[in-house]
């Protein structure tokens, strides 16, 4: 099914309409005159102008367009000014438009509408040339006196020499207060000799003269296009897919959605990609398809060798592609197609014999001399050259030898189709084994290694099954073992039943004292740790741990205490489980082994958050990040540390930040597991906030609707917890009930934060039902009773828990704030102060109140700040207003002391961590806590209200 071809949200464009924004608030005070909006066809100049121009216009002001039109060398005389005048003829009509001329003036202006009358005869002399330029200016003058003005040019790369001249008269000249000139260019059509150029270097000297270049859209920008467009998340495999190939450009991304599920280019596009690449001579097209057959980076020499040209002949056939900006000049004397669909186009338009012919040329020049390709990538460049040759032969061996080396570089994407290369080419080599050295189920085997360690999981799945079907288990056990045992992870991250069974069947096929039978106990260990079997864990682990050390294996011996610290975790002793870890990561760090690295970050973050150490959590969720894609793990151990980083910030209740954590992992295709716990956290703060209707949607997808069994215990907890908070917040007290008398009918063990702080849900859900379901209510807090004495107390955030299920707001809201969680803190509050409203103690509940009010205001927590303010009219408590200090969070004290030293929001987000839309929301934030329109205004607020001493 085809999504819509442009989407209907607005994309990575903040600080670029806030940077126009600001630049219109100037030229309102008569500061800044016009703005040079620059960027490449398709890149999105048209649509940031037409958002720009709704705000404005939603502001009152009066927006005027004009359109300059490609007519060969030089546009149509004046045209965007006469498209503009005549959108004003048309608005208030021409006699209008000349009372705000001086008398007689508007004769100028029947130059270029027939409305005005007949012209003067003076028309084409440069006296009345001048004069029309002086009643245009005049004209802008007078509309800007009655209300703010902006005049839109689009396209003055198509602009005639008169149009540049009025455009160049205007910015020099146009110093009134509300007046701004917005104007738009396409910066890759301007080669050396562009008549535009100038004009671009002369209004740069003039004051009150802003540019703004408009970059291609990132990676996460173009997912959330395609999401916005498909109107679901897509498919890692497909952003991939897209964002290659449109580099960044969101037309092109448009138009491969449209052509359907195949994401291919439309032949409609064609023109668009190839209109530069057929103004250029002969002999520059026919060294372009030879550099297009090379890639889309193809250095100097090798260039020159395939094509058989001097470094003279091939520097005067490339000059003009490169001063058109077809190619452009790399680093190490290098040429790169300015887009990779310019390159593709180009092959595209070599015949078969022709592309065939050039492939063989670069796989021998390669093959010669490995340093005419940037290092590492000889073996990649060779297997691409030789299948595009279509030599059998030596595309499966240099495929083969590609992805040996792509797994030595952790490039496992990258390694996955190299090897379903080899599987394809196998049948068409008879002797395929010999020639790379291994049989066709060694292939299969390093393929699902490939694809489980980039994250992708379904393609891991038909490895294994195909090597399986290769293999009998009476002949091969341990192979089949080993095999077994990656099934069940690949199962596991896909949610699929059958994880135990796989790795109790591949124990029984290793021998016993056996380093094969220490790999199968590792990883069943972990499964049994994560399914709440801690006591059958440890005692596999005990045993793998004696086995590892006794044949040396580090790796292996350093993933059993990654297990072993799980465990500790589980049982609420979190400072040994960060302490074993620490070990772990040691050993992984000596070996050099991204996934025992990440598997062991991964974990501590998860226990210092148990700790309420959530600053030392968030810089490891940051290094975990970085590392994991350095080792090409961002997929798996990745999107599973972001997860922490998420819960983290969430805690913190930097909750727009956890947002985009959570949508900026989903978008990089996580195993389904993964995938589910950010969309729980997810979940949790649309529920916080009342966003009732995405919190359905995110539980229907978690399976939290559903009766379906769980084999995870913290999986089972959280989809309780979030089917109970449902009901309370729906207003079904009596549903949650059930759920909790569900959850402690069959309660599993499981680590203390978790115990505690279901118990202290379960402590709000039997509040809540108190004065309709008394007996239930007082059955489950028996139930509740029996499952605290069992749970351990360790650690601040399980004691701020435990005093919330034991009824001590107080001392539970005071513990939250030391640990700087608002939501937490502010909830506590609210339910001690009903306590204190029923005890009679109405000042005290009003007391309480206030405190929380402003702490679930900042972080815009609808459903609690309705709780709060309902409660404060009955007992009677009057909001006073804020004091200065309150007005913003944190964080948003931190952004604006940025702020007030002129830095931009990429400057903040480098500085903070975070992203330039994050920036973007905190500032947009703080400019309407303080009542402010601009950044200028916004330091001019701080200093007054001394929000930053």
């Amino acid at each position: 099914m085809r999504g819509r071809s442009v989407s209907p949200v607005f994309v990575g464009r903040e600080e670029e309409l806030a940077a126009l924004s600001e630049s219109f608030d100037e030229a309102r005070k008569g500061t800044v005159t016009a703005v040079l909006l620059g960027g490449e066809a398709g890149v999105g100049k048209t649509r940031l102008v037409q958002r720009f121009a709704e705000q404005s216009a939603a502001g009152g002001a009066h927006v005027l367009f004009g359109g300059c039109v490609e007519l060969s060398t030089e546009g149509l005389a004046y045209a965007p000014f006469t498209a503009a005048l005549r959108q004003l003829v048309r608005e208030q009509g021409p006699a209008a438009v000349a009372g705000l001329l001086p008398d007689g003036a508007e004769r100028d202006l029947a130059r270029l509408l027939p409305e005005f009358g007949e012209p003067n005869g003076d028309g084409e002399t440069d006296t009345g040339r001048a004069r029309l330029f002086e009643q245009f200016l005049t004209l802008l003058e007078r509309l800007a006196d009655s209300r703010p003005t902006i005049l839109v040019i689009e396209d003055i790369h198509w602009a005639d020499r008169s149009s540049r001249d009025l455009i160049a008269f205007l910015s020099r000249n146009l110093h009134t207060p509300q007046a701004l000139i917005l104007m738009t260019y396409r910066s890759d059509d301007l080669h050396r000799q562009h008549p535009l150029r100038p004009v671009l270097a002369e209004l740069g000297r003039v004051h009150g003269v802003h540019r703004l270049d408009l970059p291609r859209l990132s990676r996460d920008e173009v997912a959330q296009q395609m999401t916005a467009i498909l109107g679901k998340t897509p498919e890692y495999t497909k952003v991939e897919k897209v964002y290659e190939r449109s580099e960044g450009i969101p037309l092109f991304v448009e138009a491969m959605l449209e052509s359907g599920e195949e994401c291919t280019f439309p032949e409609s596009m064609q023109d668009l990609i190839l209109s530069s690449v057929e103004r250029l001579p002969e002999e520059t097209q026919r060294v372009l398809r030879v550099a297009a057959a090379g890639g889309n980076r193809v250095g100097h020499a090798l260039l020159a060798a395939v094509s058989g040209l001097s470094d003279i002949e091939l520097e005067t056939a490339l000059r003009p592609a490169i001063a058109r900006n077809v190619l452009q000049i790399a680093d190490n004397r290098a040429y790169v197609f300015r887009h990779s669909l310019i390159r593709e186009a180009v092959h595209d338009e070599l015949l078969p014999g022709e592309r065939q012919r050039l492939h063989v040329r670069f796989a021998e020049e390669i093959s010669k001399d490995r340093s005419l390709v940037p290092p590492g990538r000889a073996a990649v460049e060779l297997a691409h050259h030789w299948y595009g040759a279509r030599d059998d032969r030596w595309a499966l061996i240099s495929a083969w030898e590609a992805a040996r080396k792509s797994f030595k570089a952790y490039a496992y994407t990258e390694a996955v189709p190299l090897l379903e290369r080899v599987l394809m080419l196998w049948d068409r080599v008879p002797d395929a084994a010999e020639l790379i050295g291994a049989d066709h189920t060694a292939v299969l085997e390093r393929a699902a290694s490939a694809a489980g360690a980039g994250g992708d999981a379904d393609k891991g799945l038909r490895f294994v099954k195909g090597a399986l079907s290769e293999l009998d288990e009476t002949g091969e056990p341990v192979r089949v073992a080993q095999l077994l045992v990656r099934r069940a992870g690949l199962k596991n991250n896909k949610n699929q039943p059958g994880v135990i069974d796989d790795l109790r069947h591949a124990l029984r096929l290793v021998p016993e004292e056996s380093h094969d039978r220490a790999e199968v106990v590792t990883s069943l260990s972990r499964h049994l740790m994560l399914r709440g079997k801690i006591e059958e864990a440890g005692r596999l682990i005990a045993e793998g741990l004696r086995l590892t050390r006794h044949y040396g294996d580090r790796g292996l011996e350093a993933s059993l205490l990654i297990n072993q610290a799980l465990g500790h975790s589980l049982n609420g002793d979190a400072e040994t489980s960060i302490a074993i870890n620490g070990q772990a990561l040691r050993i992984g760090r000596e070996e050099n082994a991204g996934e025992l690295i990440t598997r062991a970050l991964g974990n501590s973050i998860d226990a210092l958050l148990d700790l309420g150490r959530e600053d030392e959590a968030l810089r490891l969720s940051e290094d975990g990040w970085r590392i994991a894609k350095k080792y090409g793990r961002l997929r798996g151990s990745g999107t599973f540390i972001a997860n922490n980083w998420a819960e983290a910030l969430e805690v913190l209740g930097r909750w727009d930040e956890a947002i985009e954590v959570v949508e900026n992992a989903l978008s990089h295709g996580p195993v389904l597991r993964t995938r589910f716990a950010l969309l729980r956290v997810r979940a949790d703060i649309a529920m916080a906030r009342g966003e009732l209707q995405l919190v359905e949607a995110l539980m229907s997808e978690v399976g939290a609707f559903k009766d379906r069994s769980e084999e995870f215990v913290q999986d089972i907890i959280n989809n309780a917890r979030l089917r109970m908070t449902y009901h309370l917040v729906t207003g079904r007290p009596d549903g949650a009930l059930a759920e909790a008398e569900q959850v402690l009918t069959h309660w599993q063990p499981s680590k203390a934060m978790l115990g505690w702080r279901m118990l202290s849900s379960v402590r709000a859900v039997c509040d809540a039902a108190q004065d309709t379901e008394r007996d239930r209510a007082a059955a489950v807090r028996r139930q509740a009773a029996e499952v605290a004495a069992e749970l351990r107390v360790s650690g601040p955030v399980v004691e701020a828990y435990r005093m919330s299920y034991a009824g001590d707001f107080d001392g539970a809201a005071a513990a939250w704030e030391r640990l700087g969680r608002p939501h937490n803190q502010s909830k506590a509050l609210t339910r001690s102060a009903r306590q204190a409203a029923r005890d009679g103690d109405r000042e005290g509940a009003a007391v309480r109140l206030k405190a929380a009010l402003p702490l679930a205001r900042a972080l815009r927590a609808t459903p609690l700040v309705e709780e709060i303010e309902a409660l404060s009219r009955r007992v009677g408590g009057l909001q006073q207003a804020q004091e200065p200090s309150e007005l913003l969070t944190p964080r948003e004290l931190e952004v604006l002391r940025l702020v007030t030293q002129g830095r931009t929001n990429r400057d903040i987000a480098a500085e903070l961590f975070i992203s330039a839309k994050t920036v973007s929301v905190h500032v947009s934030n703080i400019l309407g806590k303080l009542g402010v329109t601009t950044r200028g205004e916004a330091a001019a607020a701080a200093h007054r209200l001394s929000l930053l001493s």
